[in-house]
């Protein structure tokens, strides 16, 4: 069996492994996830590089989830000639019916955009590039098994697969898929897609797993740890309060999945335990809006304590003015607003969407504060608010940032360096080879060495991206 990291190598994007084995006398392909890169140009070029063989000799897909950096360049895939099965679990399915729609869309936005600019003379450097069409995601949709939690499938002879709850997102999944090759023995190979926090909201802990051969483990955030869920909650209630007494506006860019329902349960539980007075909220992102009332569809697979928070919510909904924005018109008139709002909105990169557009009205007033809730990659306009600079450029225009910058790690999604060392300790036997991927390099080197220390595992190996290994 080999394994070829195509992308999340030596970064946190672009998630895709290629499996190679040998099955009844032939080759035979598999691939786990297929992300897009995201943030700067070089994602771009990233995104537009072919596979290392004909997407129609790909067998099958697995899909960890449906965040984009996972998911995002399947319709692009099949486009190009994959007709085969991908496998995911059923909530991830339906957050991909709203996530990869929206994603085409922004994409043909951005190039219209561009094309506008061009025309007058208005547009500098490369052009942006359509990955894929709203068409081909309709038809990639078509292409779709989806599995429950447990459920034991053969994608191929000699290939069983079964998801495990990775505690991430609605609908995440561990992948755990074994492989009997042509004369050799059973082979457990266990992807961990992304891993959330024990006791975090919203999400149950991710399940952990007796056995593998092979881990292919995520490292996001291998380096550090996370914050308390009371220190978060402390620091929350310190920027809000003081901002509010300012009477300024916060805007809080998340990110559509996950995170948007994560802080809105956390806010109104907030309110709920009396630590924040009556909030006025906006969700200004159709996707999130979608999101949020999916998630509401899948509340049994919510933790106990948001279900309290939830059901407390509806019976006291005058406790916080919560509104979802429907329209274009509606998003613009939140920016003649001039304090009292909290304005959560995507990308939660800040790289494209509506959140752009409140940070333009926002950024330049120092009793506002702009809240980051989660990752910020390198390139991303995000991470140049994390790193303090004093002034962007957006929509061709200087914006300059006197508005208070905060990050509160505690929020994130991902597992800090504890909790994934906790899950792989669900091993009751050290696997034979463990691949760290999905964390930029500082993060994965002491990820791979916490490990080594820590667990004793000697095979554990940061891949570069391209390079095949042999399991």
């Amino acid at each position: 069996m080999k394994i070829q990291f195509l992308g999340a190598a030596g970064e946190v994007t672009g998630s895709r492994h290629s499996v190679e084995i040998m099955l009844a006398g032939r080759q035979r392909h598999f691939m786990v996830d297929y992300g897009m890169f995201q943030g700067g140009r070089e994602a771009t070029h990233k995104n537009l590089e072919p596979m290392p063989y004909p997407p129609k000799d790909l067998d099958f897909v697995v899909l960890t989830h449906a965040h984009i950096d996972h998911s995002g360049l399947l319709p692009r895939l099949c486009a190009q000639g994959f007709t085969g099965t991908i496998y995911c679990t059923t909530a991830t399915f339906e957050l991909l019916k709203i996530l990869l729609p929206d994603s085409a869309y922004l994409q043909r936005a951005d190039v219209d955009r561009a094309e506008r600019k061009q025309k007058v003379g208005k547009w500098r450097g490369e052009m942006p590039v359509a990955l894929y069409s709203r068409e081909e995601v309709e038809l990639t949709l078509a292409q779709f098994e989806v599995l429950e939690y447990g459920q034991m499938v053969e994608p191929a002879p000699g290939i069983q697969l079964e998801f495990r709850n990775a505690g991430h997102i609605l609908g995440s999944a561990i992948a755990v898929i074994d492989i009997t090759e042509d004369h050799s023995d059973k082979k457990r190979c266990v992807f961990s897609g992304d891993i959330g926090m024990k006791g975090k909201v919203l999400m149950p802990d991710p399940d952990l797993i007796a056995s593998a051969d092979v881990v292919v483990v995520e490292s996001t955030y291998g380096d550090r740890q996370h914050r308390s869920l009371k220190d978060t909650e402390d620091e929350l209630v310190e920027v809000i309060s003081s901002t509010m007494t300012a009477h300024g506006n916060i805007v809080m860019p998340a990110f559509a999945v996950g995170r948007t329902q994560e802080i809105l349960f956390l806010l109104i539980d907030l309110v709920k335990r009396g630590r924040l007075p009556h909030l006025s909220i906006w969700v200004d992102s159709p996707m999130a809006t979608a999101a949020t009332h999916l998630t509401q569809h899948f509340f049994s697979q919510l933790d106990s304590q948001s279900r309290t928070t939830f059901d407390w919510y509806k019976a006291n909904p005058g406790a916080v003015d919560l509104r979802f924005i429907a329209d274009v018109e509606e998003s613009r008139a939140l920016n003649k607003i001039k304090g009292g709002a909290i304005i959560v909105s995507a990308s939660g990169m800040c790289d494209a969407g509506r959140v752009v557009h409140h940070l333009v009205s926002n950024l330049p007033r120092e009793q506002n504060a702009i809240i980051i809730t989660g990752f910020q990659a390198y390139g991303s306009l995000g991470r140049r608010l994390v790193d303090k600079v004093e002034k962007l450029r957006l929509f061709g225009e200087e914006v300059l940032v006197k508005a208070s910058i905060h990050t509160i790690g505690g929020l994130s999604a991902h597992a800090d360096q504890a909790g994934l060392l906790d899950w792989l300790k669900g091993f009751k036997t050290s696997p034979k080879t463990v691949f760290v991927v999905h964390g930029e390099p500082e993060s994965s080197s002491v990820f791979a060495e916490s490990i080594r220390d820590e667990l004793g595992w000697k095979n554990v190996i940061i891949p570069e991206r391209l390079h095949t290994y042999s399991c």
